[in-house]
């Protein structure tokens, strides 16, 4: 009887032993569909889970959490099973990070990226390109967008058939909360990018803008804003292979296509990424950045194998240099740790250009059927190749030099949280002490009359310095500069920078006053202080001279002379972060220590 139950339950089980012996299907919902159709974030994730069971070589891993609740994941690609930062970086081992889906809407490096580390897995033939590299992949970092499914959003946009949504859960473009960091999202990413510390940075993305032929452009790193030992490998070497490489793969490729004027045949200009970028902020930590940009108006299928094949390259370019990547790296950490001086703001030099060939179709203006006004329009029927100018020069705009050290109050918690996020060391004065530091008053800005991403960013700073004695608190927080991550700093703390943390409105309460005079009181007091002070009077009456609008305004009068008395608060305007030019006293505070 037990030989009986033994041949009848073989022989049930041998079709599901042989269904389970079956080769996992490995085919992403892309080649599945009809080459118009993107990965939703559950099939995408539940595809890295699949490859991670399927293959030792593979992690996948989870931080933080996004502003929609759920974790964003790493895809960890490491032919020798070797999965922790330190230890490939003590292997003097690259690190390739791509990450995808910032804007869902643009999801061709989804995808793509799906294929490709499942390509490396599977085929031998990509060993040899594996061998001195270690690849990281975000397969989706704005996942609350990529939930938000819709077939509308992108009316610039050719396919696929439906996508994400820009925004993420809080109505946020990531793609400009990289130094403000308000996002779930954006605190996960940095703390991967923080303990990765990659070498080489890319972020896919879909461009809209001018029609053109070419189906992939590329903005890569400022190279001016790099360190030059690294802006002049990106510039002569990177970018020259990545553009033939392109176009022996039937992808001829081109900078991306900001117009100076109207249309592309203007000039284009080299894309100037601050840190609220990806590449921007990556810049900051000598990390040479990409975002590719594939074009709008090409089909979805074309969009996606541009995606895979300039990934390809990259691998293959990281892993050969790998070496020299290091080297440059770690020479660009000691000139960092050496300079003095630090632009923080750029302008471009219009007076500097190069010709290079382009790609288009031919402008023009015709009588728009909705309004009747004219009209730009692109005709496809006419395309031309002829050169244009390209502007990729950028010199420093503002500048400041590097002090020992700053001092931050503990009033400003939200600052402290986002230095010690991005690796910053900090340190806390252990007694209450009066300091001899330098203070900046903001003298003049502007801000954005709408809000962008929720700010009404403050831009074209202009500050005074004071040397003045602050009294400090057992608490507050001391970064001294002589650390690897200084530019972060300086592009933060710094008032003038483009988005430092007064840009982004960290600090505008000190912006308002917080007592003020009564006219008829202070009319009295006024007059005694002319009285007393010839020179106040001086001020006054040359004010009055050079603005004639303050000889009618007797309010304003007063106001000029209690702005310039003892009566007038001393921190109005005053920016709370001070420079500490000789830190001998407050290293010896702290024991010595940095």
């Amino acid at each position: 009887m037990k030989w009986q139950l033994l041949l009848l339950f073989t022989c049930i089980s041998l079709p599901f032993m042989a269904e389970a012996t079956k080769k996992t299907d490995l085919k992403t919902p892309y080649e599945k569909g009809n080459g118009n159709q993107t990965a939703t974030y559950a099939e995408c994730i539940d595809y890295y889970k699949k490859l991670d069971k399927e293959f030792s070589e593979i992690k996948l891993r989870e931080y933080g959490k996004t502003d929609v609740g759920k974790p964003l994941h790493l895809v960890i690609l490491s032919p020798e099973k070797v999965f922790e930062p330190e230890k490939i970086r003590k292997q003097n081992k690259r690190i390739l990070f791509i990450q995808n889906g910032i804007h869902p809407g643009e999801p061709e490096g989804i995808d793509a990226s799906m294929m490709l580390v499942r390509d490396l897995l599977q085929k031998p033939e990509w060993k040899q390109h594996l061998q001195n590299l270690v690849i990281i992949v975000t397969p989706v970092y704005n996942i609350d967008g990529m939930l938000n499914r819709n077939s509308g959003t992108r009316a610039n946009q050719l396919g696929p058939e439906s996508y994400g949504f820009r925004g993420n859960a809080r109505n946020l473009d990531l793609n400009r909360d990289y130094i403000k960091t308000e996002s779930g999202n954006a605190k996960a990413f940095q703390e991967i990018f923080q303990e990765w510390q990659p070498d080489i940075f890319v972020e896919t993305h879909t461009s809209n803008g001018a029609d053109y032929q070419y189906v992939m452009t590329l903005i890569a790193t400022q190279k001016d804003k790099l360190q030059p030992v690294l802006g002049n490998y990106m510039h002569t070497e990177m970018l020259p292979e990545l553009y033939a490489e392109m176009q022996k793969s039937g992808f001829p490729m081109i900078p991306y296509v900001n117009s100076k004027d109207e249309t592309p045949e203007s000039g284009i200009v080299d894309f100037l990424e601050s840190p609220r970028y990806s590449t921007g902020y990556a810049a900051l930590f000598n990390t040479i950045g990409f975002m590719p940009e594939t074009h709008m108006l090409k089909p979805f299928k074309q969009r996606l194998e541009s995606t895979y094949k300039l990934l390809e390259i990259y691998i293959k370019m990281v892993n050969r240099d790998a070496e020299k990547i290091g080297k440059l790296r770690a020479q660009a950490w000691a000139e960092t740790l050496k300079q003095k001086q630090f632009p923080l703001t750029w302008k471009l030099n219009e007076q500097k250009s190069e010709q290079i060939p382009f790609l288009g179709f031919k402008a023009g203006h015709k009588k728009s059927e909705v309004s009747g006004s004219d009209r730009l329009y692109y005709d496809r029927n006419q395309p031309f190749e002829h050169k244009i100018q390209y502007f990729n020069t950028y010199e420093p705009n503002v500048t400041v030099s590097k002090p020992e050290a700053y001092i931050i109050p503990q009033a400003w918690p939200e600052v402290i949280d986002r230095l010690k996020r991005n690796g910053i060391q900090i340190q806390q004065l252990k007694n209450d002490r009066v300091l001899a530091v330098k203070t900046y008053y903001i003298t003049g800005y502007e801000n954005l009359k709408r809000p962008f991403e929720g700010h009404y960013l403050n831009y074209n700073v202009q500050v005074r310095t004071a040397d003045q004695n602050w009294p400090f608190y057992e608490g507050d927080y001391v970064v001294f500069t002589d650390q690897q991550n200084i530019r972060y700093i300086l592009e933060t703390l710094e008032p003038q920078a483009s988005d430092s943390f007064f840009a982004w409105n960290f600090f505008d309460s000190i912006l308002g006053r917080k007592e003020y005079f009564s006219p008829y009181i202070f009319e009295d007091t006024a007059a005694e202080l002319l009285q007393r002070d010839p020179q106040l009077k001086a001020e006054l009456e040359k004010a009055i001279a050079e603005k004639p609008e303050l000889k009618n305004d007797a309010y304003a009068q007063l106001d000029f002379i209690y702005q310039r008395s003892e009566h007038y608060e001393n921190t109005h305007n005053r920016y709370p972060v001070v420079r500490v030019e000789n830190a001998v006293e407050l290293r010896q505070l702290l024991g010595g220590k940095r």
